[in-house]
């Protein structure tokens, strides 16, 4: 990978998301590492239930780049509104969430493929919208925040969520160490265009910010293998032919120039609850 931000780069995207097995492994690595913080569809539920008044009986609720789901599950299964929509641009994740959807019939959720900068939706139709970890991937990120005030009825809540520019430096050390991309830690941040510092003003422009909270979250991997899973759908870095997507050649590598050991990292996390004008919570 060399020149435009991966998450910004409209060229990437097919490969990064055009398997869902790509973003499923890396999350599950990461995930399997996490030791401190919460579940962000868990605090995302509270936040709604602390801050809208009508929580218990919400109409339609939108999952704006939900991925593979997950959000969208939890925000259906916990706060059991009429329907939950998931809306995402790649095929991919919209028939892995779909799958995965299947196994729980008795759940409101529907998802959509849909362009976060265009929302295929009416004006006004939905009480709740999300936006957890997807900002980053856009250019114009407040294109996308006013899309949802747009479709938001008034008085409606965003709840949006991301991670600070810094997040998993550490791993960027680990992997300049190993000489699998020696310039690791001088890439631009993968989320660099709505991160911790600037999420609370991108809402601003459009909404009527209520609340933000940030947490650190805290992962340790087991080792180098561990590692190698994360690493090896990770787009930030300039892997060498025959290492990106191939953990056990990854693995390899570190194992050979690097002592094997558990590698500590942490991401801050940060939510931001914003009112869509023209009534009150």
């Amino acid at each position: 990978m060399s020149g435009a931000n991966p998450f910004l780069d409209p060229a990437r995207q097919a490969e990064l998301y055009g398997h869902a097995s790509r973003l499923a492994g890396r999350s599950n690595a990461l995930m399997r590492a996490k030791t401190s913080g919460r579940p962000v569809p868990d605090t995302i539920v509270r936040l709604v239930r602390a801050h809208h008044q009508q929580a218990d009986k919400l109409g339609l609720v939108l999952d704006v780049g939900c991925g593979r789901g997950t959000s969208s599950l939890a925000l259906a299964q916990q706060l059991r509104p009429q329907r939950v929509l998931g809306l995402d641009a790649a095929p991919a994740l919209i028939e892995q969430a779909l799958h995965r959807a299947q196994r729980l019939p008795d759940i409101p959720v529907s998802f959509l493929l849909g362009n976060f900068h265009q929302l295929p939706l009416p004006a006004q139709s939905f009480d709740v919208a999300v936006a957890a970890f997807c900002l980053y991937h856009s250019p114009q990120p407040q294109t996308v925040v006013a899309e949802m005030k747009r479709v938001l009825a008034p008085g409606g809540l965003a709840v949006l969520v991301t991670k600070g520019l810094d997040s998993y430096w550490e791993m960027d050390q680990l992997v300049a160490a190993a000489g699998l991309d020696p310039r690791a830690e001088q890439h631009e941040s993968l989320y660099i265009s709505a991160h911790s510092g600037n999420l609370a003003d991108l809402a601003a422009a459009s909404l009527d910010v209520r609340a933000v909270e940030h947490e650190e979250h805290r992962f340790t991997f087991d080792g180098h293998d561990h590692v190698a899973e994360y690493l090896a759908t990770n787009p930030k870095y300039d892997l060498a032919p025959g290492l990106y997507g191939s953990p056990g050649a990854l693995a390899a590598t570190l194992h050979e120039f690097l002592p094997d050991r558990p590698l500590t990292t942490k991401s801050l996390v940060t939510f931001v609850v914003a009112q869509s004008g023209g009534g009150r919570l």
